[in-house]
């Protein structure tokens, strides 16, 4: 059997490495840089697979084959497409291969460069010439024998009438190509592409039972078969639903494992991932968390609203929180994506829905109803459940702060039943929360205190601990016992280890229970209430080392004491392959200032910003390339889910200390113990 045999075999069966190892040997023939573009896409390497394309691209013109050397091009743009969101290279690389084919009717190519055409154009916001190349694509697909367009035609059609607001034809079209992506008679790379696309279909209307339906299915699927960026897409959709039905802490694993598993992927697209970081990192109460996901985010050119609204109202600026998604909702970012609506109302349903939060938390009566009216309009377009839902309580906190408390306790209800019926539980406590406002105002008290204690017990269940704590609050207000649970100003607690164990006391009930990491992560943050320990610090202490770097300012320093060596940021091929690109862009730049076309000319510099800030970002003083390491990011998560599970298990034996210490400690990068200046906490550290 032949090198180029046996690499073939090892590609059948999933052994990239095996596959580059032989082909390192036999040259550079077309079948060989055809395979190796497979073997590098399969083994993680975009670069790698783009360059063995490019390779193959050149070696074809240079034989005189213009119908291979455009399928080699129209393949580079399908990977550019996929996984960078940059559409600039997208374009110039269909513009190469209809050159070769001009002039041609019966070539496959053809049905391929369309397909591209058609997602090139959805993602740049053109929905009709969107349409009008998925149409062509179906037609030279079915003609010329290529099933992938015929696929990806089709499924961008029924997109396309999700948009128009046909939403049932277009989720009964995408049922059908469902259907036949499960026969596995279609090629890997096209099913996990379209798997997403579904998925991605479902996520824009907010369509949870399809969502869910269509990740189980891509789930199954994808186990040892899919390639490239699609393991790391499916982690994404997972983390979406997690984040919707919890628990907190197996939705952020989630998100934090398709971020390591997509940054080899995607460029610009990075941001999908972040934002469903921080989105999660959010409703689990790390804000500091939250910040790096969304900034991350932004400096990836991917709009981090509403989160980062939402994330400024949590911390407390109001007016930040305000002036960021009333600008978010007047000017949109433009960003190529297939994973939000790219155009049409739909991408503004989860805009107005944080506005009215944001407006509703400052009194802003108008602004709320506006954008009530807003999401009530979408809603009656597209008519999905979770849309539905987010109208009604956008009614209900509209009608409260305008006095209606029985339509505002008709919309809430509305909120609380749909939202429960679609398996959403954090979105049931918080129009919870509403409705008892509403019985509040209106002299209920008892129905409010049976609202806000179902929102607190869902709260906790979903590993919200800083919401519930913010609910606890509202059920102090109105609970008639002097001693409120959580109220201890001025006591003296026990917290002292006693070999493998700790004893806990409090009002003179002590109990002793194991030592857990978590409780000598609290030890240190008790030790010294207000100041902020990074987590590299709480990691070292619990392990016995000290880190040998002192204090900068407020913040301890930091000295990693083992873990991942550090990586360059990017490598030396990822940049030489970021200034082809730059080239490329350019080129694109040159071209649509020539046409006049504004649009694209502004899409392409947006294209050639986020590059020239990438290299910018992996070049350091001197050109010295940036280093990066995974230990701190996953010292985080390790801190934050030990301190989260030891105080559940602190709170299982002294509820008042825990409702406190939920209140009291903050997690993130930077931990801290921050008690009530007032009538803080005594706390007895000593050893038993």
């Amino acid at each position: 059997m032949s090198s180029l045999e046996q690499a073939r075999a090892a590609l059948e069966r999933g052994d990239w490495q095996r596959a580059l190892d032989l082909l390192a040997h036999d040259g550079a023939s077309a079948e060989a840089l055809e395979l190796r573009a497979q073997a590098a896409y399969g083994q993680g390497d975009l670069e790698g697979a783009v360059a063995a394309w490019e390779d193959l691209y050149a070696v074809q013109v240079a034989a005189g084959d213009p119908d291979e050397a455009a399928r080699a091009a129209a393949m580079i743009a399908l990977h550019f497409l996929i996984d960078t969101g940059l559409m600039a290279p997208v374009r110039g690389w269909l513009r190469r291969a209809e050159r070769l084919v001009d002039g041609c009717d019966e070539v496959p190519v053809l049905a391929i460069i369309a397909m591209v055409r058609t997602y090139e154009r959805f993602m740049c916001g053109d929905p009709e010439g969107s349409r009008e190349q998925a149409a062509l694509a179906v037609e030279l697909g079915e003609r010329l024998g290529v099933r992938a367009a015929v696929i990806i035609g089709r499924t961008a059609t029924a997109r396309l009438r999700i948009a128009d607001g046909a939403v049932e034809e277009g989720l009964g079209l995408l049922d059908e190509i469902a259907v036949e992506l499960m026969s596995g008679d279609v090629d890997a790379l096209t099913t996990g592409m379209m798997y997403c696309e579904l998925i991605c279909a479902a996520q824009g209307l907010a369509h949870l039972d399809r969502a869910r339906e269509w990740t189980e299915v891509m789930e199954r699927w994808r186990h040892g078969v899919a390639t490239g960026g699609i393991n790391g897409r499916c982690r994404v959709h997972r983390a979406e639903l997690l984040k919707i039905s919890g628990p907190c802490d197996l939705a952020e694993a989630e998100a934090l494992g398709a971020c390591a598993e997509l940054r080899p992927w995607l460029r610009r697209e990075f941001g999908w991932p972040l934002v469903e970081l921080g989105n999660i990192r959010l409703r689990r109460g790390d804000l500091a968390g939250a910040e790096e996901a969304f900034i991350g985010a932004h400096e990836h050119a991917w709009s981090p609203h509403p989160g980062l609204a939402l994330l400024r109202l949590a911390q407390g600026d109001r007016e930040s929180a305000v002036s960021l998604i009333a600008d978010a909702i007047e000017h949109p970012l433009d960003m190529p994506s297939k994973e939000q609506p790219p155009f049409g109302d739909l991408r503004l349903a989860p805009l107005l829905d944080a506005q009215a939060e944001i407006a509703a938390a400052v009194g802003d009566a108008d602004t709320v109803r506006q954008a009530a009216e807003g999401l009530q309009s979408i809603a009656a377009k597209y008519a999905t459940p979770s849309l539905v839902a987010g109208a009604a309580l956008a009614r209900g906190r509209a009608a409260l702060l305008s006095g209606d408390l029985p339509e505002a306790m008709r919309a809430c209800g509305i909120a609380v039943a749909t939202w429960t019926e679609v398996g959403a539980p954090y979105e049931t406590a918080a129009a919870r929360v509403v409705l008892g406002e509403a019985h509040r105002v209106r002299g209920s008290l008892d129905r409010a205190r049976m609202e806000w204690q179902a929102a607190r017990a869902a709260f906790h269940a979903f590993g919200a601990a800083q919401r519930a704590s913010e609910v606890d609050r509202l059920l102090d207000d109105t609970r008639r016992p002097a001693a409120p649970v959580g109220d201890l100003g001025g006591v003296t607690a026990t917290f002292k280890c006693q070999g493998r164990s700790r004893a806990i006391g409090l009002r003179g009930l002590e109990q002793r229970v194991p030592d857990l990491k978590g409780f000598r992560y609290l030890d240190r943050l008790l030790s010294d209430p207000g100041r902020e320990f990074h987590v590299l610090d709480l990691v070292a202490v619990e392990l016995g080392s000290l880190p040998g770097q002192a204090p900068v300012g407020h913040h301890t320093g930091v000295v990693a004491t083992g873990g991942d060596a550090a990586l360059p940021a990017i490598d030396d091929q990822a940049r030489a392959a970021y200034r082809r690109r730059l080239a490329e862009v350019d080129e694109d730049i040159e071209e649509a200032s020539r046409m006049n076309d504004l649009g694209r000319l502004a899409l392409a510099e947006r294209d050639r910003d986020y590059l020239m800030a990438e290299l910018a970002h992996a070049v350091g003083l001197g050109g010295r390339h940036r280093m990066v390491g995974g230990t701190a990011e996953r010292a985080r998560t390790s801190v934050t889910r030990s301190l989260r599970y030891a105080l559940v298990r602190l709170t299982e034996q002294h509820p008042d200390l825990g409702a406190h210490l939920d209140r009291a400690v903050r997690t993130g990068m930077y931990c801290s113990y921050l008690p009530d200046p007032v009538a803080p906490v005594r706390w007895d550290l000593g050893t038993g």
